[in-house]
């Protein structure tokens, strides 16, 4: 006769448990062969990287990580993500933006003068008809050049962070998105001290680029320095420690004012001295942390590589240069 199973009798929550540790507890040697097989027949993975030739090699962007960008005010966050994401839709990428510190029109505005590499402002343009068309040819090749991989979310002020995680899960899953920027995390979580809050929001973060393969790009504010010329590091960060801790990536932004400040006098400036560094003090499942050297271009509002470099084509592929 078949014996019954009540379920009052046994503790079913015991072979749950059960269970799950036997299949999440597995051989090292399967791993291991994984390698091997790596080896044996490798792949080399598509890596999004900055536009910048020289950090191909330092920093990547992968799918599944969240970076978090940092800096004092004015140190030129915005405009260095902006034109990171310019280069990742030069790359195939598709990229969401939502800035509640900027609206739409302002952050498409600099975005374009980095593209077409020219100030739309200068007296140049509206003395001439010529010029004026040629500019307005470019902005409309960009118009297009964006479509279907561009996209802004139209919100600015104090949002919650469930409302910002779900319009990151709705990118994901319904506009395809791989890069979203959240720019920044203080507009998310209300109150600075809100130190749980901070926690949770980033954990969430984490949870959506992971389970969506996306990256989730995360501008924040670092504390005010006592000096100028002090390089942040991932201990400046405002708010809880869990924010860096929780993240893949850390990457500061420092503008060196004091060289700005001599030439605004008159004074005589080193050129091999960068306008600004890019710093990464963490990298997960990368080798690389240091600093990067950047210049900056007034007209074209970007970052260059070198000295005197001219402004990089930012609809071509990085690696084409």
């Amino acid at each position: 006769m078949a014996q019954v199973i009540y379920e009052d009798e046994i503790d079913f929550a015991k072979y749950e448990r059960e269970t799950d540790a036997k299949q999440k507890v597995k051989p090292a040697s399967q791993w291991v062969q994984e390698l091997i097989d790596r080896i044996n027949n490798p792949i080399k993975e598509p890596r999004a990287v900055m536009p910048w030739r020289k950090t191909h090699s330092m920093v990547a962007f992968r799918k599944g990580e969240v970076t978090v960008w940092g800096g004092a005010n004015g140190n030129g966050k915005s405009l260095v993500t902006g034109q990171i994401a310019l280069s990742l839709i030069a790359q195939d990428e598709k990229v969401c933006i939502a800035s509640f510190e900027m609206k739409p029109a302002k952050t498409l505005e600099r975005m374009g003068r980095q593209y077409s590499g020219f100030n739309a402002d200068d007296p140049a343009f509206a003395g001439s008809t010529a010029a004026k068309m040629e500019l307005i040819k470019v902005y409309e090749e960009f118009k297009e050049w964006t479509n279907g991989r561009l996209w802004l979310y139209d919100q600015q002020g104090t949002v919650t962070a469930t409302q910002v995680a779900a319009v990151v899960r709705y990118c994901a899953k319904e506009k395809g998105i791989t890069h979203f920027f959240v720019d920044s995390l203080m507009k998310c979580v209300a109150s600075e001290d809100d130190y749980n809050g901070q926690k949770m929001f980033v954990d969430e973060l984490t949870a959506i680029a992971r389970d969506h393969g996306i990256h989730i790009h995360l501008v924040h504010h670092i504390r005010k320095p006592s000096d100028e010329n002090h390089k942040p590091s991932k201990y400046d960060y405002k708010g809880t420690g869990a924010i860096t801790d929780q993240v893949d990536n850390v990457i500061s932004v420092w503008r060196n004012k004091a060289k700005e400040k001599k030439r605004d006098e008159g004074k005589p400036v080193e050129d091999k001295e960068p306008d600004a560094l890019l710093i990464c003090d963490k990298q997960r499942n990368g080798e690389w942390e240091g600093s990067i050297g950047l210049w900056f271009d007034r007209q074209s509002m970007q970052y260059v590589g070198g000295p005197g470099d001219e402004p990089l084509i930012m609809y071509r592929h990085p690696e084409d240069f």
